[in-house]
């Protein structure tokens, strides 16, 4: 959290120069979270600062907490620490103040997006990763909306290029990115599978999806004749040989995520080999790096209000139990997404 980088420019008028938020000092589990009060952060020229009323909770969490795979630390987070003490970057909330550069929003606009350091009362983020909130969304709703649904909507529309009529497999479709990927595939005219465990193959069919696969029953994607012109995976772990199979020949594999637990590369090697492959098959394979944006945000916020579109929240839980929302989500538990409400 900077508390060092220049100055607010318009407020809404709160005086308090401290707040409650969840640090931590160290790499390491949710354990090693805590709540405290420390200084409200400062803004620069072309940041805003957002009183936060819920933060979305997603893998990154947890990544940037532990400090795994390493080259997160060699990316600039930290090496033997981390450098930013607060955790969360999804964000709902009002604006609190705005640097002198930023136009597009003033104090008292409901925001959502991405921030950094969002498990606590106040938050700065760019303006350009900020969109006022979809019309008709509690904050809570709309904060379980940003990372998560920037990645689905990127991986449908720019990788997966997904076109009615096309037959889409989701992968991991009750998890946070992979709930907005089923509904915004079928926004696109898809015919969509989703694959999900036994206890929520409910929540899949209540997205939209047309046909579920309970992969605790029947795991072989590529048993029988369906084979997929798009396969979006969200978060497993299935061999690069057991996806083409069930491709069509000239179909596109879209690799969004893996948790393998792996200290060094944490799955993505499946996504290099993948990239790796692509240039000498009629397939196209490969995977990309969600990109934060404010147009983007706009254009989820759009399928929000169109009703295509509804974030599934699974449980919200209090700032101070952040750390247990955090260990919720790793366990694999959430029917959708997590959020703390602030």
């Amino acid at each position: 959290m900077r508390t060092d980088s220049g100055t607010p420019g318009t407020t809404s008028g709160t005086t308090s120069t401290t707040m409650r938020a969840i640090v931590h000092d160290t790499y390491g589990e949710a354990d090693g979270l805590r709540l405290e009060r420390i200084e409200r952060p400062t803004i620069g020229n072309d940041e805003v600062l957002v009183r936060v009323q819920a933060a979305g909770v997603d893998q990154g969490v947890w990544h940037m907490m532990a400090g795994l795979p390493y080259p997160i630390r060699l990316a600039g987070y930290g090496f033997r620490a981390p450098k930013t003490r607060v955790r969360g970057r999804e964000l709902a909330g009002r604006v609190e103040a705005v640097g002198s550069g930023v136009t597009t929003l003033r104090p008292g606009d409901e925001v959502f997006g991405i921030g950094e350091g969002t498990f606590a009362e106040y938050a700065p983020a760019a303006a350009g990763k900020l969109a006022r909130k979809p019309v008709g969304t509690t904050f809570r709703q709309a904060a379980a909306l940003p990372i998560s649904g920037l990645t689905a909507l990127q991986a449908v529309r720019d990788h997966g290029r997904v076109q009615p009529g096309q037959r889409v497999l989701v992968i991991g479709a009750a998890g946070g990115v992979g709930s907005y990927a089923v509904q915004i595939a079928k926004a696109f005219g898809a015919e969509v599978t989703g694959v999900a465990s036994t206890g929520k193959v409910d929540l899949v069919r209540s997205l939209g999806a047309d046909h579920v696969i309970d992969y605790r029953l029947d795991d072989d994607l590529a048993a029988g004749e369906r084979r997929y012109d798009v396969i979006l995976d969200t978060g497993g772990n299935r061999p690069l040989r057991t996806l083409r199979r069930a491709l069509t020949p000239t179909g596109t594999l879209v690799i969004v995520g893996a948790e393998t637990g792996g200290r060094w590369l944490g799955g993505t090697d499946r996504q290099l080999r993948a990239v790796a492959l692509s240039p000498f098959t009629s397939q196209r394979l490969g995977s990309f790096l969600a990109s934060e944006n404010a147009a983007d945000l706009v254009a989820l916020a759009e399928l929000v209000e169109s009703g295509a579109v509804t974030p599934a929240v699974d449980r919200t839980f209090p700032l101070a139990e952040a750390p247990a929302a955090v260990r919720y989500l790793r366990e694999g538990r959430a029917r959708g997404k997590v959020v703390v409400d602030v």
